[in-house]
């Protein structure tokens, strides 16, 4: 590696709680000669860089991304050309669909080092405000964390043997409700699964919406970032004890299917 270059940072900047960023991560963020970070990262990690240092918001905006992965790597490469410390900051955790991988590449390209700060992902955090463990002895096995796409070769769940004790979370499932619940029956989890919507998890706008999967397209959009658990332990949490008395009216042969999670 070339000495007279930077080090690239890729932290993870957890589900929006600054308080859940490590101490490694906070560090790093007030030593930063520049930080090249995502829109969704929450308004109050950013307000632990210094007014003093560049940023930049290198993230999507209503779905449109401004810069292309290959202009996101190219800026990483030349930051590290002026910057002795260049922090590339992503939600959640920086190796759970942020393409880490891709900017990893590049930076190795360029002989250019680099380390990984864990962050929270977002799953942990969506489950941790749900008060729901996405594991139970009783319920759940197994977890699968996957993301949403229209793609028709994204359609691999399938493949992957889904039990009734599997708990599937899915990251960025967008506002296309009746696409996703639809993509999931068709992945062969049954309609009456317990389904968790949780909306900008750990922050001050939390939300936390509980539904079936066939019931999943009636929800209102909630903000981004967002995320989907699927599955019996769902029902266990927070907002699932209090709706359970909701969905045996408004679902009844639902409610059946779910009392072997209560």
């Amino acid at each position: 590696m070339d000495t007279q270059r930077g080090k690239v940072h890729l932290i993870g900047a957890g589900p929006g709680d600054p308080e859940l960023l490590t101490v490694k991560a906070v560090r790093l963020l007030q030593s930063a000669g520049m930080v090249l970070h995502d829109s969704l990262v929450s308004r109050e990690v950013l307000e632990l860089i210094p007014a003093s240092t560049p940023r930049i918001d290198v993230g999507k905006r209503a779905g449109l991304r401004l810069l292309t992965q290959e202009d996101i790597n190219a800026l990483l490469v030349d930051a590290a050309a002026h910057h002795q410390v260049v922090v590339r900051l992503k939600g959640g955790d920086p190796l759970l669909f942020g393409r880490a991988a891709e900017e990893m590449e590049a930076l190795r390209g360029a002989e250019i080092d680099f380390e990984i700060v864990p962050g929270i992902s977002a799953a942990f955090g969506a489950a941790a405000a749900a008060q729901v463990s996405l594991t139970d002895r009783r319920l759940a096995s197994h977890v699968l964390f996957t993301t949403y796409s229209r793609a028709p070769e994204a359609n691999v769940l399938p493949m992957l043997g889904i039990t009734p004790e599997t708990t599937v979370v899915v990251y960025m499932p967008g506002n296309d409700y009746a696409g996703v619940s639809h993509w999931l029956q068709e992945s062969g989890i049954v309609a009456g699964t317990p389904c968790l919507l949780v909306s900008k998890a750990s922050q001050r706008e939390q939300t936390v919406r509980y539904t079936s999967l066939s019931q999943l397209p009636s929800l209102q959009a909630l903000a981004a970032p967002a995320l989907l658990l699927v599955g019996r332990v769902a029902s266990h949490s927070s907002a699932g004890i209090a709706a359970l008395d909701w969905l045996r009216q408004v679902a009844p042969e639902e409610w059946n299917g779910l009392t072997v999670a209560q």
